[in-house]
Formats: structure tokens, sequence, C-alpha cells
């Protein structure tokens, strides 16, 4: 049995963080009818997306006719959550709004994803994973200093802050539904969900450890944390922070009696030696730095694309990632030690409206 076995879900057909969400509780064993637009689809149910989507059933329901509202409200009766990441107001204007819903099953949990939340002077303005991070603040430190702040394509915005807050917004609802009887509306904003993530840095930062100046921190500015350009042109990382950890790095790079390198926290320092350790990396392919660090304590790792993840020794001990197929695929996450969210890889499926009734009698 997996964790939220006992868990149903509608998930609004929408982009980015909403699907994301549903994915996740459907990888942890909730039951997911995903409502689809029908007029977007071919003959073909294996359509793009599917990862996504795997482990939900799919209701194709047109939701500008009372037909499809209505066929929405009778899942509603039976579900423990619903989730959507519309624009604010689309759904009243649909007819299916969080009163509407309350007012057929009060226990409902009613999840909203967006970037700018629901209220505020930014509410109905379009936007994307970067201008919501940039917003809050926390795409300040994704570059070098005298860089644009350049973070990765929709992990910081659109999954951590977004789909990863709706999904603990979600479960904490829930939780407090099956007590109450009562439900109650997620409002999982991007700008709040990336602003709250900034809280261990903020915390750093109180302690002297962070500045607000770009470059002049300890976990943006020094040569012992950072990523480097090797021999082959691929790239390897190091974060050194702690004493121990750097004297090791300097071992194993053979630097430990350069006196260049014996202070290090002389934040004057940092940028001769990011310079004159560049070029040390340079001398060596990735392959070459990872036989000599990998696996020590000097705080190492390559640079990996996904497909040279998925092939790393320790993602295949992990089984990180698989093929689905011939697509490459990340396992769900958490693990659990009791082996209950055991992950059987399941495609999304097509049912017609009156099976997914059926299936939630």
């Amino acid at each position: 049995m997996s964790v939220l076995s006992s868990l149903r879900i509608i998930e609004i057909e929408g982009i980015g963080p909403a699907p994301f969400c549903g994915m996740h509780l459907a990888d942890l064993g909730a039951d997911v009818i995903l409502v689809e637009r029908p007029r977007k689809y071919q003959s073909s149910q294996n359509d793009a997306g599917s990862i996504i989507k795997r482990g939900k059933r799919v209701v194709r329901l047109e939701l500008k006719c009372d037909e499809g509202v209505e066929a929405v409200k009778n899942l509603v009766q039976k579900a423990d959550g619903l989730i959507e990441g519309m624009r604010p107001g689309v759904m009243e204007r649909l007819g299916l709004g969080p009163a509407i819903c309350h007012a057929i099953n009060p226990k409902l949990v009613y999840g909203r994803v967006t970037g700018w939340g629901q209220t505020g002077p930014l509410s109905h303005a379009a936007g994307h994973d970067n201008n919501y991070t940039a917003l809050s603040g926390a795409l300040w430190y994704a570059s070098p200093a005298g860089q644009p702040p350049v973070a990765p394509p929709t992990l910081i915005g659109d999954v951590a802050s977004g789909a990863l807050y709706l999904t603990i917004g979600m479960l904490a609802a829930i939780h407090k539904a099956a007590k109450t009887g009562n439900g109650d509306i997620v409002d999982a904003a991007m700008v709040d969900g990336s602003a709250h993530m900034m809280n261990l840095l903020l915390s750093a930062q109180a302690s002297g450890i962070m500045r607000e100046q770009r470059g002049a921190s300890l976990l943006d500015g020094p040569h012992w944390f950072e990523t480097y350009q090797t021999k082959d042109d691929k790239y390897i990382t190091f974060g050194a922070l702690e004493p121990q950890f750097y004297a090791l790095l300097l071992d194993k790079l053979d630097l430990e009696d350069d006196p260049e390198f014996s202070n290090q926290f002389d934040i004057n320092q940092w940028p001769d030696l990011k310079l004159k350790l560049g070029s040390l990396i340079k001398s060596k392919t990735r392959n070459q730095w990872r036989e000599i660090l990998e696996g020590t304590d000097a705080c190492f790792a390559p640079v990996l694309s996904p497909s040279e993840a998925a092939n790393h020794p320790h993602m295949q001990a992990r089984d990180a990632y698989y093929k689905h197929e011939g697509q490459l695929e990340a396992a769900p996450a958490p693990r659990f030690a009791s082996g209950t969210n055991s992950f059987l890889r399941r495609n999304h499926t097509l049912l017609s409206f009156d099976e997914a009734i059926e299936s939630w009698s």
C-alpha cells in the first residue's frame, strides 16, 4: 500500500506547478483524476507530457459548458482535494470556485498555485518562474558577482516554491480536514514560497555569514565554494566551507604548502585565488579530478547533465533515474523506510466520466 493510497484528488488541467503537484501526489499513491480539455487532443492517449501525467487517470471535459462543470461538481462530492493553477478569478468564472465547491463538499481542500498569489497588486499580471523568484529576492545570489543572476529553469519557482509548497499545503489542510471536517483554500504563490526558502540565507545573513553584496559572502564568493571549468571544457564544484574540509581539499590539490591558500577566510584574496585555482583545475579533465576527489570529504562533485547523472554510480545505486519507453525520468522522492511507497511506474489512463464517478462511488 502506498502512503497516500486513500487520497482522492481532482486536478484541473494547467501547466507548470499544478501538474507537477498532481504527479507528486500520484507518485505517492493518491488517486489523481486529471480533468483535461478535449479540444487539444488527437486519438492517441499517449500525448506529450506523459511524465508529468504518470499515474493519473484522465477525464476529458469541456469546462466552458454546463455539462462539463456539472461533471466536475459530481467529482467534487467524493474528492479530498482539488488543485488548479489558473489566474485568480478564472475558476470562479467557470462556476467552480472554492465557495461553490465547499457548498458541495465542506471537507474539500481547494489548492491554488500561481506566481503572484490570489491577492496583491500583481495578482492578475502574467509572469513566469524567473519573474517570481526575482521579485521575492530568491534570484539575487543565483550567479557570480558581476554577472546577471540566472537560475536553473523551472526548479526554484515552478517546482520548489510552487508545486512543492502546494503539495505541503494540500497535505497539511487535508490532515486538518480529517480531524475537523472543515476544508480550506491553499494559496500557494511562488513569490511566497521562494521568499520563505530565503530564511536559511537570511539566518546566515543575521549571523554574518552572508552579506547582501553579491560575491562577498562565505557561500557565494570564496575560491573554495565555486564551479570551475576543466581541461575537457566540463565543470566541477567545490563547497569546502568547514576548515577541515578545506585542508583536505588543499591536500588533494597539492596546495597544502602554498602560503597563498593558508588563510581560508581572507576575502581580499578570494578573487586572485579563484584565478589561480581555476588555472589549476583547467590542467586536468573532469574524470581525472573525479578520480582524485570523488568520495572524499573535500566537498566535491562533478557538474553532470541529466543523462550523465542517470549513469553515475551513486545515482544508479539509489535508482534515482530510469527510462520508460525510451524517455529518461526521475523516480519519486522522498523515500520511506517502510517501503510503503514502492513505486511501479503507471502510464496515465484515459477513462470516461461515468467510469471516474463509478470508481469513486
